[in-house]
């Protein structure tokens, strides 16, 4: 018997009996021989791990764009909160927390810089339109590896593919993703307005402080614990109705005072005019995209995807250079 083989029997006898097991995956686009020592779903996470868009996330905008702060969270460091969260609810679950931190740790990769600003933007020009759960599959199908994708399982590309409110995950381990994503940025969110002093814990309305909680931390604690009660020995993953109502809520405080709030978002208008004007420009110059969306091209992809793949990847940081060196004049000396 394998490691991998230990490990799978492992799974049968100790997780739920609604779990997604590594052994009942429903496999890979492309068929490949198994890992001697890592399950499916933990091969899945170390792939997502080591590729290119997942260090790109480090560069990128969560809620605050260019913030003057090392505290702050990036789209990295909120991935990663997903994934803790999402981890602590699969355990305690006795669901399979691999295809968590996977499912996780994958559900942002295909995310623009500066945050949702960016996103709207290639949305709006764009004529497929763009959604970053949508190009996250991309990313990890196609765009990585020179073209060759990660060739990842179907369950953690449907669960990344499904990680927002409106999708349906095909497994419990989906909808684990689904609830601590929002949780997670509802609670660094408000954390970093806080830090930001666009809010005081005192601004947040009474009936949500006495529901979830007065810090963000009891905020956080109210949240898993909820989810996990809610959930124990039951083929779903659903909260309180009284958590949820209360979630709501804070998320509606939340839009109203922090996501629409001038301070936070004075710049937003600045990084959408920057994405509309480098897609246009890539699209009236598309010999001038590196040679690996080239080859997309010359594979039969239509121009402006391939645009929105270059543009929609670029950090924060890059896409601000680079608009700075097509665009601002520089000096010169004879």
């Amino acid at each position: 018997m394998t490691i991998r083989e230990s490990f799978e029997q492992q799974e049968k006898e100790y997780l739920s009996p609604y779990a997604a097991l590594s052994i009942n995956s429903k496999g890979r686009a492309r068929p490949e021989e198994p890992c001697d020592i890592r399950p499916v779903f933990q091969r899945d996470r170390d792939r997502i791990i080591h590729c290119k868009a997942f260090r790109r996330l480090k560069d990128k905008t969560q809620v605050f764009l260019s913030p003057e702060g090392d505290h702050y969270r990036t789209r990295l460091t909120h991935t990663l909160e997903v994934s803790q969260n999402a981890r602590t609810i699969a355990k305690a679950l006795r669901l399979n927390e691999e295809l968590v931190e996977a499912i996780a740790l994958g559900h942002d990769l295909g995310h623009t810089p500066f945050g949702h600003a960016g996103e709207r933007a290639l949305n709006r020009v764009c004529p497929f339109g763009f959604e970053h759960n949508v190009q996250s599959v991309r990313t990890v199908d196609r765009l990585e590896k020179g073209g060759q994708g990660l060739n990842l399982t179907f369950e953690v590309r449907d669960g990344i593919l499904n990680h927002q409110m409106v999708g349906t995950p095909h497994t419990l381990e989906g909808k684990i993703v689904q609830f601590s994503d929002k949780i997670a940025y509802i609670h660094h969110d408000m954390d970093d307005a806080l830090r930001a002093g666009i809010l005081t814990e005192e601004d947040v309305p009474r009936d949500i402080r006495e529901t979830i909680g007065s810090t963000t931390g009891e905020r956080l604690d109210h949240f898993i614990h909820d989810i996990v009660t809610n959930s124990m020995g039951k083929n779903d993953i659903q909260m309180s109705q009284p958590m949820a109502e209360a979630m709501q809520k804070m998320r509606r405080f939340m839009f109203e005072n922090v996501y629409q709030n001038p301070v936070a978002k004075s710049e937003e208008s600045k990084a959408e005019a920057l994405m509309e004007t480098l897609y246009l420009h890539f699209c009236k110059h598309i010999d001038a995209l590196p040679e690996e969306f080239l080859k997309l091209l010359e594979q039969g992809e239509e121009k402006e995807r391939v645009v929105c793949d270059y543009v929609g990847a670029m950090t924060d940081r890059f896409a601000i250079s680079l608009y700075e060196e097509i665009y601002i004049p520089k000096s010169w000396a004879i």
